[in-house]
C-alpha cells in the first residue's frame, strides 16, 4: 500500500471534484482518493505503483481539462522503489545465493566459474524448493494456473517441488553432472513456456517461484530466473 499527493488542475466546482475522484477510483489498484478543488490536489492510495500516464488516461487523456502531476515524489523513483519492494524476497535470495556461491568457488583468490555455477544452481534449487514445500498444496494450485504440464497433470505441481529439491542436492554433491544438467535444461525449458505465455498475455496471476509463502506477481523477473537456470545448465554441458 502506498499513498501519493498530486496536483490536479482544471477543477472549478464540486462536480469537478466528484468527477475526478470517481474517474481515479475506477483504476483497479486505487483504494481511496481525496480531492480538493481549493488546493488543486488529489491524495491517492494504491496497492501498487500506478504510472502518471495511467492516472492521466483515467481522467480523459492528455486533451482532458483535468491535468494531473506529481507533487511530493519522483515518478521514476517511485516506480523503481515499488519494483524492489515487490520483489524484495527474490532479490535478497539471489543476493545471498550469489554471495555464498562466490565464496565457495574461490580457489587461490580466483573464482572458478564452473564451481560458481554449480553452487549457485544448488543454492537456487534448494532454497526455492524449500519455500515450495512449506505449502506444497498452495504451490501446486498456483503453479497449475500457468504451467503447461501442471494444467493437464495436477500431480506435476506436487512432483515439481521434489524435482527441484533433488536437483539442488545433485548439484551440491556433484552427482553425475551430465545427467543433472540435462534434466535441469529440460525441466526449466518446459517451465518457462507457461511463464512466457502468462507474461506476454499480461495475465495478473501469482508467481509460484517461491511457493505460496510470498504473493509475487508474474513478471519478466520470473522469465529471467528460468532463463538463468537454462543458460547455466547449457553452459555447463558445453564446457564439460
Amino acid at each position: 500500500m502506498m499513498t501519493h499527493d498530486y496536483q490536479v488542475t482544471g477543477m472549478t466546482c464540486s462536480s469537478c471534484e466528484g468527477k475526478v475522484k470517481s474517474s481515479l477510483l475506477m483504476l483497479p489498484d486505487v483504494t481511496s482518493v481525496d480531492v480538493s478543488k481549493d488546493t488543486n490536489s488529489a491524495t491517492i492510495s494504491m496497492d501498487k505503483h500506478i504510472s502518471l500516464a495511467e492516472l492521466q488516461s483515467a481522467l480523459g487523456g492528455s486533451e482532458s481539462k483535468y491535468q494531473i502531476a506529481p507533487l511530493s515524489h519522483s515518478e521514476v523513483f517511485e516506480k523503481t522503489k515499488s519494483f524492489f519492494e515487490t520483489y524484495k524476497p527474490v532479490l535478497l535470495l539471489f543476493g545471498y545465493i550469489g554471495l555464498v556461491s562466490i565464496i565457495a568457488s574461490l580457489q587461490n583468490g580466483t573464482i572458478n566459474f564452473m564451481q560458481f555455477m554449480r553452487f549457485f544452481m544448488a543454492g537456487f534449487f534448494l532454497a526455492f524448493s524449500f519455500f515450495k514445500l512449506i505449502n506444497l498444496k498452495g504451490f501446486a494450485e498456483s503453479y497449475a494456473m500457468y504451467d503447461v504440464v501442471a494444467k493437464q497433470i495436477k500431480a506435476w505441481g506436487y512432483l515439481y517441488a521434489f524435482i527441484e529439491l533433488s536437483l539442488g542436492i545433485a548439484f551440491l554433491i556433484n552427482f553425475n553432472p551430465f545427467l543433472t544438467n540435462w534434466i535441469t535444461l529440460i525441466v526449466m525449458t518446459i517451465s518457462i513456456i507457461g511463464v512466457l505465455q502468462s507474461v506476454l498475455n499480461k495475465r495478473k496471476i501469482q508467481c509460484a517461484c517461491l511457493g505460496a509463502v510470498f504473493n509475487l506477481p508474474m513478471s519478466t523477473l520470473t522469465i529471467i530466473e528460468d532463463l538463468l537456470m537454462i543458460s547455466m545448465s547449457a553452459t555447463m554441458l558445453i564446457l564439460m
